[in-house]
């Protein structure tokens, strides 16, 4: 229908007279009247003309007409300002001209060019406003017309739905989107790694997951409440973002857990070096209503196709890789193998041992000296709790404290660890302290200075024999709680260590008001101090001045070899723990050492600090002309290993080892003696971020299925070298 823009009512015949010149509202009148054998348009057509002049002001609707060749000759003025133009600047535009083309918007405003060229009637066709400025959406409609049999172009309408698409919109973005962080949602993530990975499959791509899970954010939440929390949720959302980049590969799965699609990346290096990047920023300080916050991060990744082709199995894979990176210890990261599934039933057995462990006294406890630099004289001991499975021997704490915290097990076994370290403690000859390690999970607990209490006088052993060992995150919030247990330990007259400082919780602010007595300073800071262009023996020294300068001793952890302790010692360190002087050791060696009043060891170790090694016994394949040999791996490092089960191999022979799971590195032998061979890989391995070592890259299983096609086995390479030697 057409309308003109404007109508004086007080003269209507002289309006309706103008307009029939220039405006539809006369041509529309004029064509009535002519219908009805008038003159000039009567009454009921001049009302009808003002009513569509009313609903036209009102704004509830526009209209608009074009020509044959689809050139505007009429639109309602208020419209045509509404995008920035006049009616008359708009006369002549071709229609299609006034909206964007099709987009990611909706696929039905894309057939508005054809509708116009098939001279289709349409309706309610969102379009959306194709002048800068206006971002808005319009529901048109429109009808061909015909002068006879030849087609005379539209006439149509047209309704503003700018706040039904935008609460659209917004309604799916809800769905789509976490309404905290912004970032998307399970549903939308699990939508695009599906439509991902189907993608990939035909095309042989490959496309990493990572699973993130937050360390200590419960603390936050319970120590300063929901509403920080949800502000600390919107800062992590934000560092991450900076690290991956694209915010649609980011998501929040819900509570404290987050998801990160890696596509057309399989570099187990690459994936490493960003999720420590990942771990490393997150773990940084966080301000959140005025309080300061440490949080920790742990990570689980896992690789299409490698790892799982279809999105429920590589996210499955993924959470188990990130339940053994928390299982090892937090703040690390893993990378999925088929040995996890193990690992986690064998972390569930144990956690169900573990819960009778104490009852049936399979723990005990040992001590490990702690020395005077100086006068290498014993002047106190760390109790650390051992456990003795009756099937699999000894467990490691590594292995188990971490099962102990999940469990909510930490309370009773540290409790336990107190009191069986001030009963043995009190029988000791002389006057050794014990240290005994607090857990955030203990100081958190207000019952604490009544346990420690009842220790101390159950035993009577003297409090300023005992040292409790407390860790930096207790400073999470910073709050009046933090300040009142300090005072309520200090009140019993025990000694407090600040244990592992400087591992990234270190504020200067609260060793002005916290009682320490002393600094453990970590053994992060000792490894690698004695090596050329190591700043850590100026950090050291640092800490040794600040801890002078408050009045507080200092202990140096970890060092095992001599030219450590040389360093510590001109340093001013005037504590020292680890192998250089002792491994932990039983009690009663402990008492047989005291009975001759005090305790002196000479220091014995490695002249130099030796780099990383892990010995192991793994049984690996070794290919060489096609010829698969079965080994083992006696020795790894990043670049070697040491190797036996073949005879006689000749130097500079080049075998492809094969460590399974498609993990395979070219080796050159470089040592040979009978049946054992030193190797050098061509390329070096990585870290898995477990203290493990695996390749960089793998052998997709696209490939080996093309290969077994081929051959009807995996076709590895082959070298062409000497073959005088046998399997052993």
């Amino acid at each position: 229908m057409d309308m003109p823009s404007r109508i004086d009512s007080s003269d209507l015949e002289t309006s309706v007279a103008e307009e029939s010149q220039r405006g539809l509202f006369g041509k529309l009148g004029s064509r009535i009247a002519r219908q009805r054998g008038e003159a000039a348009p009567n009454l009921q057509t001049r009302e009808a003309l003002l009513l569509l002049q009313n609903y036209e002001e009102s704004r509830q609707g526009w209209f608009w007409s074009t020509d044959a060749r689809g050139r505007l000759t009429y639109i309602t003025d208020s419209v045509a300002r509404q995008m920035g133009r006049s009616s008359a600047d708009l006369l002549g535009t071709v229609f299609t001209e006034l909206f964007l083309p099709g987009d990611s918007h909706g696929e039905r405003q894309r057939t508005l060019p054809f509708l116009l060229t098939r001279q289709s009637k349409f309706d309610e066709l969102p379009l959306r406003s194709a002048f800068e400025g206006d971002d808005r959406w319009w529901a048109v409609s429109g009808r061909p017309h015909f002068d006879g049999e030849k087609f005379a172009g539209y006439r149509g309408s047209g309704t503003d739905i700018t706040a039904q698409r935008r609460s659209a919109e917004d309604a799916s973005r809800l769905a789509l989107y976490d309404s905290l962080t912004g970032l998307a949602n399970r549903f939308h993530i699990s939508k695009k790694l599906d439509s991902t990975l189907a993608a990939f499959v035909q095309q042989q791509r490959s496309c990493a997951i990572m699973l993130l899970d937050l360390d200590r954010f419960k603390q936050v939440n319970d120590t300063l409440g929901h509403p920080a929390g949800d502000a600390l949720l919107k800062q992590v959302a934000e560092r991450l973002l900076k690290i991956v980049g694209d915010k649609e590969m980011v998501s929040r799965l819900g509570g404290d857990e987050f998801q990160i699609i890696l596509p057309d990346i399989d570099d187990r290096g690459k994936l490493g070096d960003m999720a420590a990047d990942i771990i490393n920023s997150l773990s940084q300080p966080y301000s959140v209503e005025g309080s300061r916050c440490i949080i920790g991060a742990s990570v689980g990744v896992a690789i299409a196709p490698f790892d799982g082709q279809s999105s429920d199995d590589l996210v499955r894979n993924a959470d188990l890789a990130l339940y053994a990176a928390k299982g090892n210890g937090r703040g690390r990261f893993s990378f999925y193998s088929s040995d996890l599934h193990q690992s986690a039933e064998d972390r569930r057995i144990l956690e169900e041992d573990l819960r009778d462990a104490l009852a049936r006294g399979e723990m005990e406890l040992c001590y490990q000296p702690v020395v005077n630099a100086k006068s290498n004289i014993v002047t106190g001991v760390e109790a650390l709790i051992r456990w003795t499975h009756p099937d699999r021997g000894v467990i490691s704490p590594a292995l188990f404290i971490p099962i102990a915290e999940e469990a909510n097990l930490i309370w009773p076994l540290g409790e336990w660890v107190l009191r069986k370290a001030c009963e043995e403690a009190a029988g000791w000859p002389g006057h050794l302290r014990v240290a005994v390690n607090v857990s955030p999970i203990q100081f958190a607990n207000p019952d604490l200075p009544k346990i420690v209490a009842n220790a101390l006088a159950t035993t009577g052993l003297p409090p300023d024999r005992l040292e409790l060992e407390i860790t930096e995150s207790v400073f999470l919030g910073d709050s009046a709680e933090t300040a009142r247990m300090f005072k309520a330990l200090k009140g019993l007259g025990v000694r407090l260590a600040l244990d592992d400082f400087g591992t990234g919780y270190s504020s200067l602010g609260y060793l002005q008001s916290a009682p320490f007595d002393k600094i453990k300073i970590d053994q992060s800071f000792v490894r690698g101090a004695t090596v050329q262009g190591s700043r850590n023996g100026a950090i050291i020294a640092a800490i040794v001045a600040l801890a002078e300068a408050l009045e507080m001793e200092t202990t140096a952890e970890g060092i095992e070899s001599l030219d450590q302790l040389e360093l510590i010692r001109k340093l001013n360190v005037s504590h020292v723990q680890g192998y250089v002087y002792s491994k932990p050791v039983p009690g009663d060696e402990l008492v047989r050492q005291t009975e001759a009043g005090s305790w002196t060891i000479e220091p014995a170790g490695p002249a130099r600090q030796r780099n990383d090694r892990v010995s192991l016994f793994r049984k690996v394949g070794a290919v060489h002309d096609n010829h698969r040999y079965n080994v083992v791996i006696r020795n790894l490092s990043a670049t070697g290993a040491f190797i036996e089960g073949i005879i006689d191999v000749p130097v500079g022979t080049r075998f492809v080892i094969d460590f399974g799971e498609g993990q395979l590195v070219t080796a050159t032998v470089r040592r040979s003696m009978k049946h054992q061979q030193g190797v050098e890989f061509e390329q070096s391995l990585v870290s898995d971020g477990n203290g493990g070592l695996c390749t960089r890259h793998r052998v997709s299983p696209y490939l080996i299925a093309a290969a077994a096609q081929q051959t009807g086995a995996l076709a590895l390479p082959s070298f062409t070298t000497t073959s005088d030697w046998k399997a052993a």
